[in-house]
């Protein structure tokens, strides 16, 4: 192998030690191997041995996979024998790890048509659910009716509850015993208060059903919480009473219009016992430990719902949608519905959370060891491969899907240990069991021979090597404690020079014998390695995810790195959507190292100026509001949008520079939100309450505008018309004006005017007498 040789640099002393190195390591037990070699040389690659001539005596186990049991998938659930029905498979397997090296195998599940149906109604009988009461009172037929199209073996069970019967819960005075609503003028009569009461077990029949609910009352309690967790565990774990069938699927319908009351709401009333998660019905099918315990949590619930393949379906108001939407993400296998309050809607309700349980498998694991390592690849319907997830959605009754599982050892056990775990899709009764034993002894170990003649009768032969008894040393036992010599001490120099046993030891019959240091163990032939010189991270040696071998970190599996800091896991890189990175970088280290300009988060998720990113908002808005879109699954939904804080507004505000304005079409309607990404990592969208909407014009509108706008038009060229006439004239006035000014005559006479009488003077000379005159004649 080029470059670092993992196996040989291992420093292994023994064949068990060599499989821990790495799952390619493999040893060499042949007798004569070691005689040009040194010992750690047995240690190394497969074709390494074989070429070094060990072929024929090498230790080299890996993991296997036996299935144990495989029975064919059904695909009808209704016949002769419905426990014959296999919606799993295979049933049982068994596997053998060798640590570090995976193995997998193939897992389908298909949800098979007319499977049996076992649904128990669990009704909320305080006060406010009066008028769901009348609803119902002939829901049995009409249920069984919409229910039988779905699957013909079904039945119905009824139960109901109000709340503990104890201050401050209920009404405890004297004068509330027999009737808690006496003073109240709405409804001034009801029944006592109770916890919860079981009042009918599955059956066929439904006309029972309508009888018990037309026989009930309403009760009247003092807080608006009621304790339906209480009648939920009851009704989980009472299995007989209830009647739940082992080859049914389990339905629950939790109907009610308020909050629950949870754990530790007891201490309130003096109830500090925690709830002990068993059935308490009593003779007359009460819950007889209502006074005595603690309301349930969510995790006994969501344990016990999951032991007893039960779905739960909260059927519950609007306004207290959010909350129980929230509760179906601590509780797995859980589904919420909004209901009328009038609960007119509750027949397609069930059947709508039914339609939408059977469309999704999701597989659940139960007591997997702390030393298992089990990576899940989920084939949907579309053929594609989804790596990191164990759940399929959008499926129809009958279809298969299929699961790759990936299962790795990462340490070794103690001898002779093994362990199991369970597959078990989530409300299924089927289940895969896992058997799991170990490789972590080489086989020629098996075979020793103790005071072996090849050890000089002073140590056990095995895999090719000597363990020497006590006091004794050397390759082959052949020296005794103390001897000493200069041939010894140059046997136990490294190099020409340098210091015995690399001043770490002592040197005693040609080997060294390494000092204790309080730091780790000093080992090695000249006692030059150790297991803490290495590279640390945060203080911790190889970073806890490896080795510190001869000064260098062996990371474990699923690790490298000079310290082991970096992990080759991919799953937390994978986003909520099945992408790598959401597509926006590179997996270094498990971690994301986005590469998208603008980037950020986990997974890359958040991207205020990615491409696309409007709708991947728009897909959380309509599912966490309208319980719509393609994310409307609850827990699909839940896991996508985790990190998104939605505020609906009537007036959207669009004056912050760091939002970005989203819009998308609704009904001939545009929705529009904002979004901002917070510095905690979230996103905060503000959203419309109403869509924007506009009417499209009219005709008569249309006319009207197009002729205003011509007489507009006229109006307005008529008045730059008057206007450019107007400055003309202003203008031609004004050089009148101008040229008058500067005229130079008397004002009194007129320029044009001439006399009639006009004087000529006319020059002129004559000779008279000899006499000259000169004058002039008028």
């Amino acid at each position: 192998a080029e470059g670092l040789n993992l196996c040989t640099s291992g420093s292994a002393t023994s064949c068990e030690e060599c499989l821990l190195i790495h799952p390619k390591c493999a040893w060499c037990s042949k007798e004569d191997f070691s005689s040009t070699k040194s010992i750690t040389s047995r240690c190394d690659f497969l074709q390494n041995l074989i070429a070094n001539g060990c072929a024929g005596a090498i230790e080299n186990p890996s993991s296997s996979i036996s299935v144990v049991r495989n029975v064919p998938l059904s695909s009808k659930g209704s016949g002769q024998s419905h426990l014959d029905v296999t919606q799993i498979t295979p049933q049982k397997v068994a596997l053998n790890l060798r640590p570090g090296d995976r193995t997998s195998f193939q897992v389908q599940v298909r949800q098979v048509e007319d499977y049996p149906v076992d649904l128990y109604y669990l009704m909320d009988l305080s006060l406010s659910m009066n008028d769901d009461l009348d609803n119902i009172r002939n829901l049995g037929t009409k249920l069984a009716e919409e229910m039988r199209k779905l699957t013909s073996n079904f039945r119905l069970g009824f139960g109901s509850f109000v709340d503990k019967n104890i201050s401050p819960f209920s009404y405890t005075a004297p004068r509330y015993q027999n009737n808690p609503c006496i003073g109240y003028k709405l409804f001034p009569s009801c029944v006592p208060s109770f916890g919860f009461r079981h009042l009918l077990s599955l059956t066929d029949k439904v006309d029972r059903f309508n009888e018990e609910v037309r026989k009930q009352k309403v009760s009247r309690n003092r807080d608006a919480p009621e304790g339906g967790f209480d009648a939920i565990l009851q009704a989980a774990v009472c299995k007989e009473k209830i009647g739940w069938r082992k080859e049914a699927s389990h339905l629950l319908v939790f109907t009610t219009d308020d909050v629950p009351h949870i754990a530790l709401d007891g201490k309130l009333g003096g109830l500090v016992q925690p709830h002990d998660g068993q059935c308490h019905l009593n003779e007359a099918n009460e819950y007889s430990a209502s006074s005595q315990l603690d309301y349930p949590s969510l995790a006994l619930l969501g344990e016990k719902l999951a032991e007893n393949n039960i779905h739960l379906i909260f059927a519950v108001t609007k306004s207290h949608y959010i909350l129980y939407k929230n509760f179906t993400t601590l509780i797995p296998g859980t589904t919420v519905e909004i209901l009328h309050k009038d609960s007119k809607n509750i027949i397609e309700l069930i059947v709508k959370a039914y339609n939408s349980i059977r469309s999704k498998v999701e597989l659940t694991v139960w007591d997997s060891p702390e030393d298992i390592g089990l990576t899940f690849t989920a084939t949907c319907q579309d053929g594609l491969s989804y790596p990191g997830l164990r759940k399929c959605g959008d499926l129809k009754i009958g279809d298969t899907v299929s699961f790759e599982v990936a299962v790795e050892a990462r340490s070794c056990p103690a001898e002779d240990t093994s362990h199991s775990f369970t597959i078990k899709p989530a409300g299924f009764r089927d289940t895969l069991e896992v058997a799991v034993t170990y490789s972590c002894q080489c086989g020629c170990t098996g075979h020793a021979a103790p005071a072996s003649g090849k050890c000089s009768g002073n140590g056990t032969y095995a895999c090719g090597l000597c363990d020497c008894d006590p006091g004794y040393l050397g390759a082959r036992c052949e020296c005794q404690e103390g001897a000493s010599g200069e041939l010894h001490h140059a046997l136990c120099r490294e190099a020409e020079g340098k210091p015995l046993c690399s001043g770490r030891g002592e040197c005693s019959c040609n080997q060294c014998q390494c000092y204790e240091s309080e730091f780790g163990n000093i080992y090695g032939p000249f006692c030059e390695c150790d297991d803490f010189s290495c590279a640390r991270y945060k203080g911790v040696l190889c970073s806890g995810h490896g080795e510190c071998h001869c000064g260098e970190c062996k990371c474990h599996a699923g690790y490298i790195g000079d310290n082991c800091n970096c992990s080759t896991e991919m799953d937390s890189c994978v986003s909520s959507d099945g992408q790598m990175c959401s597509g926006r970088g590179a997996c270094v280290c498990g971690k994301c190292q986005c590469t998208e300009p603008g980037a950020f988060g986990e997974t890359c998720e958040k991207c205020p100026t990615c491409p696309g990113v409007c709708s991947t908002k728009r897909d959380c808005i309509e599912c966490k509001l309208f319980n719509s879109g393609r994310l409307a699954d609850n827990q699909t939904c839940q896991k996508h949008c985790k990190d998104e804080i939605i505020t609906t507004v009537d007036v959207l505000e669009t004056d912050d520079p760091n939002a970005i304005l989203c819009a998308y079409p609704v009904n001939n309607c545009v929705m529009k939100f904002t979004y901002l990404e917070l510095p905690s990592g979230k996103s905060n969208l503000t959203v419309l309450k109403e869509p924007a909407c506009s009417s499209a014009p009219s005709a008569v509108t249309i006319v009207l505008a197009v002729i205003g706008s011509v007489v507009l038009i006229g109006i307005i060229l008529l008045a730059l018309w008057k206007l450019l006439v107007t400055i003309h004239d202003r203008r031609e006035f004004d050089r009148f004006q101008s040229e008058r000014s500067r005229a130079r005559y008397e004002m009194a006479s007129n320029p044009l005017y001439r006399k009639p009488i006009s004087t000529h003077n006319v020059e002129f000379t004559f000779n008279k007498l000899n006499k000259s005159y000169n004058g002039t004649v008028d």
